[in-house]
């Protein structure tokens, strides 16, 4: 039979697409069967062949020979007389089955044809890799960077699948280049259209989740639990992990010997201090391990309300505040309680005075950033020493000796 380009480019769209052989001549049936309702009404009647390796299909309607002006169905029917043009030894009552070239159907329906057929071909594709990629959401993945933007990051993997990065999903220190490799975990798969759109993160819990599997063994063997993790993208993480064989130390597990396990995690993570913590059911004492490195006095629980007063020495406040909130925030994410700083305070300084009582002379956002690192009181900041200060906070020196020139003034007078 005349094969057109259409039947020719069968073979390219299953080397193109990597459908197999079953789902192709599916796809190209139901295409054809289309086809044929349209010019003909009806396709009950048609039988088709299709061999897509080589390229090659055919047609046949299938019809009962009737006597001459007693067609009523010229579809499914046909007279005696054009019967035997076909076979001259016809009878009526007896079946013919007749091949239907490509060529009668028409060139807009061929021209039909081939869209159709393109069109299927790509839902297809498009149902396939939505449902591939939607069993990878939680999994990490990695894929080159092809186009930045500046609200997102265009990336294309092996297969030439593209994967978007939003700028939201970045970590803030990223900077990305056309060529890099990006490693980050399918966080989800949306339908645009008929074509799906996979969003990559990189500041989700569940990467640093799925780095830790990843680098660490035996978090990959199921010998140690990662039961909680939180984080402030590119600034700290606090990861409780724990272990039911107590052989295994599974903090040293994780952190290794001198950091050397978790080295390459927070490098990935654009330097996020990432601190590991030993996970216990005993809220105290976990909360005690999620403020560190700062020491904890006691602590006052009130499980009503999921709160929990911390008691701490001067000097050991900062420390469990950290730098711009980060530590207690993320200790009492990790914890499930919401923290409140007690300062434990002396006789001697009785005398102290909030910082928020010089309002009048220096400027609340000044205040605001010493109370960031856990500094609200006028003695607690005029023990501090101004080069650390300047470290710890967003503040420029000589906006630091103002407030300290300003403090002293208050004790002096």
């Amino acid at each position: 039979m005349e094969n057109l380009a259409l039947i020719e480019s069968f073979s390219e769209f299953k080397d193109d697409k990597s459908i197999d052989r079953v789902t192709l001549m599916a796809i190209l049936e139901d295409v054809f069967r289309n086809a044929l309702k349209k010019k003909y009404g009806s396709d009950d009647n048609f039988d088709i062949i299709i061999n897509p390796d080589k390229g090659d299909m055919e047609i046949w309607r299938n019809r009962v020979v009737v006597a001459d002006g007693e067609v009523e169905d010229e579809n499914s029917e046909i007279s005696l007389s054009e019967a035997r043009k076909i076979e001259p030894d016809f009878e009526v009552g007896e079946d013919v089955s007749e091949e239907v070239k490509l060529i009668d159907l028409g060139r807009r329906a061929i021209l039909a044809l081939r869209q159709n057929l393109i069109s299927k071909i790509h839902e297809h594709d498009s149902t396939n890799l939505y449902k591939h990629f939607k069993d990878l959401i939680g999994e990490i993945y990695t894929a080159e960077v092809h186009h930045v933007r500046p609200r997102v990051v265009i990336l294309v993997d092996d297969d030439g699948n593209e994967i978007v990065l939003p700028k939201e999903k970045q970590i803030p220190s990223d900077f990305f280049r056309k060529g890099d490799n990006v490693k980050g975990i399918i966080e989800g798969v949306e339908l645009k259209g008929n074509k799906p759109q996979i969003i990559m993160s990189r500041t989700s819990e569940k990467f640093l989740e799925k780095l830790f599997e990843q680098e660490i063994p035996e978090i990959f063997d199921g010998l140690i639990t990662v039961r909680k993790v939180v984080r402030i993208p590119g600034e700290k993480a606090k990861v409780a992990v724990d272990s039911y064989d107590d052989r295994i130390d599974p903090v040293g597990a994780c952190v290794g010997m001198k950091g050397s396990r978790i080295h390459g995690i927070v490098r990935e993570l654009g330097n996020e201090n990432i601190d590991v913590i030993n996970f216990t059911s005993n809220s105290q004492l976990f909360i005690t391990r999620a403020l560190s490195p700062a020491k904890v006095s006691s602590i006052k629980i009130d499980e009503d309300k999921k709160r929990a007063e911390v008691f701490l020495k001067l000097e050991e406040v900062s420390k469990a505040i950290g730098r711009g909130g980060h530590n207690i925030k993320l200790a009492g994410l990790l914890s499930g309680y919401e923290l409140d700083v007690i300062r434990e305070g002396s006789v001697a300084e009785e005398d102290d005075v909030e910082l928020t009582e010089f309002s009048d002379e220096i400027d609340g956002w000044v205040i605001d950033e010493f109370a960031k690192i856990g500094l609200d009181t006028a003695r607690s900041i005029l023990k501090q020493n101004v080069e650390d200060l300047v470290r710890r906070t967003d503040l420029e020196e000589e906006t630091i000796l103002e407030v300290m020139r300003i403090l002293k003034d208050e004790f002096e007078n």
